[in-house]
């Protein structure tokens, strides 16, 4: 039992456009082929036993209840009743993120077409997590299939370690679930803890509980306690007294100015790190100054203020909660020691490790071990019944302490008050600590006072408090950094298909900067930014677009969506507001377990299943199988067809609908039943006088993309007459030069289908000899490379053959022998030349083209072949020519 193959998706996928995070595992299950958990003795016993949840499902009510009903884990009689290995895998997966306290329930399996082997998909809240646990499941299975013992304990701390190092911490996961639930997009930014918030210009960033929107200097004031003070106090806002120290001299003489009791605490320090209370004694005190000056030389000695610990958050200058805050504490009962008293709370199911729930188990360290000290106990002295024992000298929730909600308590004056203190500070989000009797009498009745203000405060005491009402406090954030009337995306316009993706996409690109827009587009070629390319190569994955998405600059997306992308990783993007689909051909099938074009077809559908239901999808009615996609989507839908009498398109545009075709050579929009032509098709570039019939279904396509996105008839033509195919714009898309004694056109047809629509552009096409440069496709199935072939041996009077750089697993001897015999299918005598590099190909055909000749490059190498085709126009009259190769 082995994992061959493990994925991890990121956004909507084959495998589920809902789940976006989802392990994608390829089970080697051979050599227990054919088992169930029924076959195997005693598997269901020994695996229940290892993880009790799976064999009672009531008894998970710590787990989120509404998932489990829709997702429930398998029972002990299930697995007895005989359930595949595969399906055993998927939810032992699952439970093992649970234990872990990650609540992920979505999964499926199901037989994969070779024998014995699996596919196990399953949700991960972490991604390394989800790889971990998948590994971890495969091992627990197998070990129980072999009767051999398995240790479940170190596979669950690592999954924790895990989730502690990666997972959100909750106040941040608190924002980003309620941006979430707005249908604002996020992404985590990487090697970091920032997390943005939207799209493109729209976009905003918080790090914890800081936003982009948060003040330098509020944050400098509030990190050094005693500017804090000094400008508090300037504002009439009570503060207790005191003094910086850095030596024991200086603390002597804070004490005889302050007295007892005092409290000692670093200058710059946060979260009650260094800090001491109630300090009573000279001892004590340099303790207490030592302790503190191990996070900064500078110490803080004041006054210390009688009273219980509040915790007053305000957020964009208004207050959103306030919380009585309570350090980790255990009562004695007379008969336990204190270490049982904390096992005793540490049991508490709301309690888990570091932020894993809503309350942390209490730890006793060295800080605990100090306070017994001082008290002369230990952690096996036993406590008098009643009696209530402080274990940390703060009540931080992250130290074990609890929280009780007073938002609704809250005395007007004091309202005010922290209202008053976040402006002084200057921060958006600010947390408040004071000290008083009672936070439902003025601060200054009860001589309490402010002891501390925090930048970037934390939220679980408010969100998850202890006892009392949760508040939702994440939501003021959001309302702050997406006021009413904003909106935290960006059009996106999605672009897929077998062929013809670049052409579109780049149309689409052109046509939304033309008037304005600063478009982000991703390409086969590249990935652009207002025009200007940024990074080379195949850029149509998940990755590439959220490139373009994270740009602060980008107000629009064009994004060429590919089938490799979504199956290696899933999609960069959540949602599209238009989804284009332009045809679905046999290419790239056997790859990635996709063997049929229907299944094809559904890798492709995902980009238009993600348009909402105000949004549109643009298919193309004269492909069966994208037309079909239609039928099952929740958007609005709008077709086009090169041919006005396609039944569909009629049947579409009498039911009210919208569509594009071609007609009496105009590119015409249809709706409600009337023709609204945008312009001659002869009069786009891009259709090379209308020879390209190809590049007419492609601008089709974008017109009407461009119609639903709300550009006038005049906009779309005049984008389309000034967008003219070149090296530079579109580079391997039917680029033509003309030299003086014949025409070169450098395509990127690379298959079956897209050679067979060349091949129509080639019929229309006069030339004394046409000739064609093409190479094996080594990522093909050998019947698509003899398809290939044997159309090309169609077109052309001569072939030159070349190969491309990467085989892909084939070897040069095999593509050259498929691809002769393809070629020469029905025409025997067919001249073929073999050069093997693609550059000397281009320099042997430049050479002895004839007058009058149509030359043909189907390229791989795009960029060194415009650019040798540059130095060859720049360098006319001069010998270009080379050594002639043998004949095959």
């Amino acid at each position: 039992m082995k994992i061959i193959d493990l994925r991890t998706m990121r956004g909507p996928s084959y495998w589920s456009v809902k789940h976006y995070r989802l392990i994608v595992c390829k089970v080697d299950l051979q050599e227990l082929a054919g088992e169930w958990s029924n076959t195997i003795e005693g598997f269901a016993e020994r695996l229940t036993a290892l993880l009790p949840q799976l064999g009672q499902p009531q008894a998970a009510g710590r787990h989120a209840n509404k998932q489990l009903a829709k997702h429930p884990p398998l029972t002990q009689e299930q697995l007895a009743d005989g359930e595949p290995l595969g399906h055993v895998i998927q939810h032992v997966a699952l439970e093992l993120q649970r234990e872990a306290g990650m609540p992920v329930f979505w999964g499926k399996s199901y037989p994969a077409r070779e024998e014995g082997v699996e596919y196990v998909v399953f949700a991960y809240q972490e991604e390394r997590a989800g790889r971990y646990a998948a590994q971890a499941a495969v091992e627990l299975v197998e070990a129980l299939c072999k009767g051999e013992d398995f240790i479940l304990k170190p596979v669950i701390d690592e999954l924790h370690d895990i989730r502690e190092e990666e997972f959100f911490g909750p106040s941040t996961w608190s924002i980003v679930a309620e941006a979430a639930s707005r249908n604002i997009p996020y992404i985590q930014l990487k090697n970091s803890s920032i997390i943005q918030l939207g799209y493109g210009v729209n976009q905003r960033r918080i790090w914890a509980t800081t936003t982009n929107l948060t003040s330098h200097a509020g944050v400098e004031v509030a990190g050094n306690k005693n500017r804090t003070k000094a400008m508090l106090a300037d504002g009439g806002v009570p503060v207790p007294r005191g003094t910086t120290v850095y030596s024991e001299d200086g603390l002597r003489d804070a004490i005889e100015e302050l007295g007892f009791p005092i409290v000692t605490k670093p200058l710059d320090g946060n979260h009650g790190k260094g800090a001491t209370i109630r300090i009573m004694n000279w001892d004590d005190a340099v303790e207490g100054l030592q302790f503190a000056k191990e996070y900064g030389r500078a110490v803080i000695v004041e006054q210390f203020v009688e009273g219980d610990d509040y915790r007053l958050l305000v957020v964009n200058g208004k207050l959103i909660a306030a919380a009585k805050r309570t350090p980790a504490a255990v009562k004695g009962d007379g008969s336990s020691t204190i270490q049982q008293l904390i096992d005793q709370v540490n049991t508490d199911p709301r309690r888990g490790v570091g932020h894993e729930k809503v309350l942390t188990s209490i730890k006793a360290d060295q800080h605990t071990l100090d306070i017994l000290k001082g008290k002369e106990l230990s952690l096996d002295s036993v406590l008098p019944a009643g009696e209530t024992l402080y274990l940390k000298s703060t009540a931080n929730i992250s130290t074990g302490g609890t929280a009780t909600d007073v938002t609704d308590l809250i005395h007007p004056y004091n309202l005010l008050l922290a209202e008053r203190v976040a402006g002084i500070v200057g921060l958006d989000i600010c947390g408040i600590d004071l000290l008083t009797s009672d936070i439902a009498i003025p601060l200054n009745e009860t001589r309490g006072a402010v002891i501390e203000v925090n930048a970037a405060p934390g939220f679980r005491m408010h969100i998850a408090p202890t006892e009392g009402l949760p508040r939702n406090v994440a939501a003021p954030v959001i309302d702050m950094l997406f006021p009413p009337g904003s909106t935290a995306r960006i059009p996106i316009i999605a672009i897929t298909g077998t062929n013809g993706k670049t052409t579109t996409t780049r149309l689409i690109a052109h046509l939304v900067a033309s008037i304005g827009y600063k478009v982000g587009f991703t390409t086969t070629d590249g990935i652009y930014i207002q025009g200007v390319q940024l990074q080379k190569g195949d850029c149509t994955g998940g990755q590439s677009a959220e490139f373009v998405l994270r740009d602060p600059t980008v107000n629009y997306a064009v994004l060429e969506t590919a089938r490799g992308g979504m199956l290696r990783s899933g999609l960069g993007f959540h949602s599209c507001d238009i989804a284009v689909v332009t045809n679905v051909a046999a290419d790239h099938l056997g790859m990635r377990d996709i063997y049929t074009v229907e299944e094809m077809a559904t890798v492709k559908a995902v980009v238009p299943r993600t348009v909402p239901k105000h949004g549109w999808a643009v298919l193309n009615a004269d492909d069966d199988l994208v037309y079909d996609m239609g039928r099952t989507l929740d958007c609005k839908v709008a077709y086009f067809s090169m041919n006005e009498n396609n039944p569909r398109i009629q049947e579409h545009v009498e039911a009210g609908g919208v569509a594009a075709v071609y007609e009496e050579g105009y590119l015409t929009i249809y709706k409600n039943s009337y023709k609204l032509r945008i312009d001659r098709a002869v009069e786009f570039p891009v259709t090379l006088g209308g020879r390209a019939t190809f590049n007419i279904e492609n601008a089709l396509a974008a017109a009407l993309a461009g119609y639903l996105a709300g550009f006038d008839k005049d906009t779309i033509k005049t984008a389309f007459r000034t967008f003219v195919p070149s090296g530079t714009k579109t580079p391997g898309r039917m680029n033509s030069y003309k030299f003086p004694r014949f025409e070169v056109i450098v395509d990127y047809a690379h298959n079956t289908a897209g050679i067979t629509r060349f091949a129509e552009f080639m019929a229309a096409t006069s030339a004394t000899r046409k000739i064609g440069v093409v190479s094996g496709l080594g990522d093909r199935r050998d019947e698509d490379t003899l398809g290939f072939s044997r159309i090309a041996g169609r077109i052309f009077d001569e072939i030159i053959l070349r190969q491309d750089r990467d085989l892909r697993g084939k070897s040069a001897e095999f593509l050259r022998e498929i691809m002769t015999r393809g070629l020469r299918l029905d025409k025997p005598e067919l001249p073929v030349t073999y050069i093997e590099n693609e550059l000397d190909a281009i320099d042997h055909v430049l050479a002895t083209a004839p007058d009058g000749s149509v030359v043909v490059l189907l390229t791989e190498n795009i960029t060194g072949v415009l650019k040798k085709l540059d130095e060859y126009e720049a360098n006319l009259g001069k010998d270009a020519g080379a050594n002639l190769p043998h004949q095959i």
